[in-house]
C-alpha cells in the first residue's frame, strides 16, 4: 500500500513538473477572476478569457472590464521573484535568487490585445482603453513605466482610481454584447494558438535581423541612448519601435 502511495505521489510531482507553467497561469487567472468579482456589477461588466480572431490571427485576452470610465484590458502574469524592466524594452527579467529568465514585455503583449479589441469595436472610435498588467502578490515589481503594472492585491484600487465617466449604460451594454458575440473561446484551439504565437515571434526576429521594423516595415537605424546602443525605427516618432543591441 505504501509503495502504491509513493508511486502516486511521484506521478503527481512528475505531472506537475510537465505542466507547471500552465498550472501557475491558470491559478493566476482564476485568482484575478475572484478579485474582479468584488467590483460593483452595476458599474463594471467583466468578461474573462476573451478570444478574438482578426484577419486569421487569434488573440487571447485574460480579462476585459467594461466600465463607465473606460475599457480595462488585463494581462495576468503569475510570476514571483523580482520583475525588472522598462516600458519600452522588448523583454523583462524575472530574478529568483541567482536564477534569471527573460520574458516578452507584457505591455507590448497587451497592446496587441487592445489593437484586436479596437478592430472588433471599430464603430466606437472614442473609447478609452486602459492596460493593466497584474503580477502575483509574491512578485517585487521594479518596472519603470507609466502603464499600470501592479500586484494582484492592488488591482481593485488601480481600477477605481479611474473615475471620469465617459460611457453610458446603454453603450456599456452594447460593447459587452459585441465582445461576447465576437468571442470564439468555445471553438478555440489552444495548441494552434500557441504555435501561431511562436511562428509570429520567429517571423518578428527574422524581420529584425534583416534590419526592418516589425511594426511598420521601415528600416531600423542603430542609435545610442542612455542605456546603450539600440535599433530604432527610421520613421520615429511616428513609429517608436526599439530593440536593445546585445553585446
Amino acid at each position: 500500500m505504501e509503495l502504491i502511495l509513493l508511486i502516486g505521489i511521484f506521478l503527481l510531482i512528475f505531472i506537475y513538473g510537465l505542466y507547471k507553467v500552465k498550472v501557475k497561469g491558470i491559478i493566476g487567472e482564476k485568482t484575478v477572476t475572484l478579485i474582479l468579482n468584488f467590483l460593483d456589477k452595476s458599474d463594471y461588466k467583466v468578461i474573462h478569457n476573451v478570444v478574438l480572431q482578426i484577419g486569421g490571427v487569434t488573440t487571447q485576452i485574460d480579462h476585459v472590464v467594461i466600465s463607465s470610465f473606460g475599457i480595462f484590458v488585463i494581462e495576468t502574469k503569475n510570476y514571483k521573484g523580482c520583475i525588472i524592466g522598462y516600458e519600452k524594452s522588448e523583454y523583462w527579467t524575472q530574478v529568483i535568487y541567482k536564477y534569471r529568465s527573460k520574458f516578452y514585455n507584457p505591455i507590448f503583449q497587451n497592446a496587441g490585445h487592445i489593437r484586436a479589441l479596437k478592430t472588433s469595436l471599430k464603430e466606437y472610435r472614442k473609447l478609452e482603453y486602459i492596460s493593466i498588467i497584474v503580477f502575483s502578490t509574491n512578485a517585487k515589481i521594479r518596472i519603470d513605466t507609466n502603464v499600470d503594472v501592479v500586484n494582484m492585491h492592488r488591482l481593485i484600487r488601480t481600477i477605481k482610481k479611474y473615475s471620469t465617466a465617459n460611457l453610458s449604460q446603454e453603450i456599456k451594454k452594447n460593447i459587452f454584447e459585441k465582445i461576447n458575440s465576437a468571442n470564439i473561446v468555445d471553438s478555440f484551439n489552444k495548441k494552434e494558438h500557441i504555435n501561431s504565437i511562436k511562428q509570429r515571434i520567429n517571423d518578428r526576429e527574422k524581420t529584425i535581423q534583416e534590419k526592418k521594423c516589425p511594426r511598420c516595415g521601415n528600416s531600423l537605424v542603430e542609435r545610442k541612448g542612455e542605456f546603450g546602443r539600440f535599433f530604432g525605427c527610421k520613421s520615429y516618432p511616428k513609429c517608436k519601435f526599439t530593440k536593445k543591441i546585445l553585446k
